[in-house]
């Protein structure tokens, strides 16, 4: 017998390759790789350093030191919201993880997929009322998705990959995960892909066949339909199924706040922004409508009004993947659990399938909205004290930036402004705290938007109350060469509290008051704060200077710009339904503002 010809001899099985044996803080760092971050914020502090040694070793993780916790979590919050992926903030115990709460509770209440991680004291003195202990688990527990408390470095990886999966999986949201420093400095093998359990969590995508089919047939027989589109058709991805669903059908469309671009503002069908301080079409669509396709939204108070008022002679049908928000609000005739953008596809399919794609008979209905579109067309009056009119600085932003900008707000007047005033044609170029309405947002959003996407021009449209808040961040851009663009939308108080004063309280203007620019003394004064922070900084005060002024920031890009628009305390966000009374009292103007009882 040959060598050739000889029987092979079986060789023992290869042995797996030992799993390496890690640091708690390395396996941290390790499992931020394997999952494809490349981005994270944060400040270390005593209880997280172990983690911030390896991490200085990373060359697939940038690391953006911030100024505040708060704005490395609104910065992870705009990250995520501007790029789709999943936003990592790192912060150490006790303050350094509570002021991040605020973040998280914004995350939270607009479905936003961040993961905090935190540091938390040694195991043995948890409970003692240690250095720099909190309980940011329990404290977190109301406005997380899932809070883990890790203890052990073996765990670390499982936990940490399940916080990705449950962040951005289902309704996405914030995740925190407390590690223990003695889980960071011991070590243990290191097993990835880990193996964890998340009993009970396993959302629906895939919606039963036939609620499609009532859905369909409802949609189908509808006189006065509208398509109710809310933040979830952005968070699902579902932008272009939205669009072929609307033409399919004809249906108007209206986009919430935190649906803005969900839908082409430049698209016929497309009636406005309902809400409080939406326009007549979108908001007399919804209360008029025989029909209300709910799609990714939660019947919020601000589009509603008084909830048991709202749209009286509509059926309902709610698509949303979270089955806590059907009929939590408005009971829903044809409820729908699963992901909006595969239900928008059947639903296309099945309205297909009843009507040979015919539309309905919804000739009249149009010719209604249309002149509602007609006779009362989003504008505003002109102050007559002499200064800016923020609207109008803020529309020329808009008009001179583009759709392909992203666009982040704070929180008041200037962001209804900003929502109303600048065109959106794309999903995720809008950047606002809707639910939580966190002042202090836009600066550091806008900062971790420019991170997600460098290539495009991002703007941060601040009232001058919300950027006192967080405008520390401003020394973050220039060291880590992150060129936003802030607007200032100065009018010296704090507008929309001022707005409501005005109405409401008699015009008594209680404390509201900044006197940031409309004086003699400036304080602060914003162009020198700006330069003090190695920003170009900008004031305009006159009309003929707005638009130079813009176009000068958008040709910067070596370093953040600051404008300093000093506009009107007299401005005022109209149209306007004031809290508590039907959507059908909607005040276009306060000349044209019919009376109204808080009890109607």
């Amino acid at each position: 017998m040959t060598a050739d010809t000889a029987p092979a001899v079986p060789r023992p099985p290869a042995r797996p390759a030992a799993a390496p044996v890690l640091t708690g803080a390395q396996a941290v760092v390790r499992s931020l790789e394997l999952l494809g971050v490349t981005d994270v914020f944060g400040i270390p502090g005593g209880a997280i350093m172990e983690v911030y040694d390896p991490l200085l070793d990373s060359t697939e993780l940038r690391h953006i030191l911030v100024r505040h916790e708060q704005g490395g979590g609104h910065a992870a919050e705009g990250y995520a919201t501007a790029s789709g992926k999943v936003g990592v903030t790192i912060a150490t115990s006790g303050p350094g993880a509570t002021n991040l709460v605020t973040a998280i509770a914004d995350a939270y209440m607009d479905s936003i997929p961040i993961v905090a991680i935190t540091g938390q004291v040694f195991s043995t003195l948890m409970g003692t009322d240690a250095f720099q202990e909190a309980d940011i688990v329990g404290i977190t527990m109301p406005v997380t998705k899932h809070s883990i408390l890790v203890k052990r470095p073996e765990d670390i990886p499982g936990a940490i990959a399940a916080a990705f999966e449950v962040a951005s999986t289902g309704r996405p949201g914030p995740v925190l995960v407390d590690i223990t420093k003695d889980a960071q400095k011991a070590s243990a093998p290191f097993v990835w892909p880990p193996k964890y359990d998340l009993p009970g969590y396993r959302p629906v995508t895939k919606a039963h066949g036939k609620q499609i089919q009532a859905a369909a047939t409802l949609l189908a027989e509808a006189k006065k339909p509208v398509l109710y589109v809310g933040g979830g058709i952005i968070r699902g991805n579902a932008s272009k199924e939205l669009k072929e669903l609307a033409e399919t059908t004809g249906a108007p469309v209206v986009t919430t706040l935190m649906a803005r671009g969900a839908f082409p503002d430049s698209h016929p069908q497309h009636v406005g922004m309902p809400g409080m301080h939406g326009t007549v079409p979108a908001v007399l669509a919804l209360q008029e409508a025989d029909l209300l396709v709910a799609l990714g939204t939660r019947f919020d108070d601000r589009v509603t009004g008084k909830a048991e008022l709202f749209a009286p002679n509509a059926k309902v049908v709610h698509v949303d993947i979270d089955p806590a928000e059907i009929s939590k609000i408005r009971t829903a005739d044809v409820p729908i659990v699963g992901g909006v953008r595969e239900v928008l596809t059947d639903l296309e399919v099945a309205f297909r399938g009843l009507t040979g794609g015919a539309q309905g008979d919804i000739e009249e209905w149009w010719a209604y909205l249309d002149g509602l579109r007609s006779e009362f067309p989003l504008g505003f009056t002109p102050p007559e004290d002499g200064l800016l009119s923020p609207q109008h600085v803020i529309q020329r932003i808009g008009e001179l930036t583009g759709p392909e900008a992203v666009y982040a707000a704070g929180v008041g007047q200037h962001q209804m402004w900003a929502a109303q005033f600048i065109k959106y044609e794309r999903p995720n170029s809008w950047l606002n705290s809707g639910g939580a309405g966190t002042m202090g947002y836009a600066v550091p959003a806008a900062m971790g938007a420019k991170v997600a996407e460098p290539d495009r021009v991002v703007w941060a449209i601040d009232g001058d109350g919300c950027f006192q808040m967080t405008n520390q961040e401003l020394a973050t851009c220039v060291i880590n060469e992150i060129p936003i663009k802030v607007a200032i939308i100065n009018n010296s108080s704090l507008g929309m509290v001022r707005q409501w004063q005005t109405l409401f309280y008699d015009g008594r203007h209680s404390n509201t008051d900044l006197n940031t620019g409309h004086g003699t003394i400036r304080i602060p004064d914003f162009v020198k704060l700006a330069e003090a922070y190695g920003c170009l900084a900008i004031r305009v005060e006159k009309e003929e200077e707005i638009d130079a002024a813009i176009t000068l920031a958008l040709e910067t890009n070596d370093r953040p710009v600051v404008i300093d628009f000093v506009v009107s305390a007299d401005a005022m966000v109209w149209p306007m339904v004031p809290q508590g009374v039907s959507n059908s009292y909607i005040q276009y103007a306060r000349d044209h503002a019919p009376a109204f009882d808080e009890e109607d």
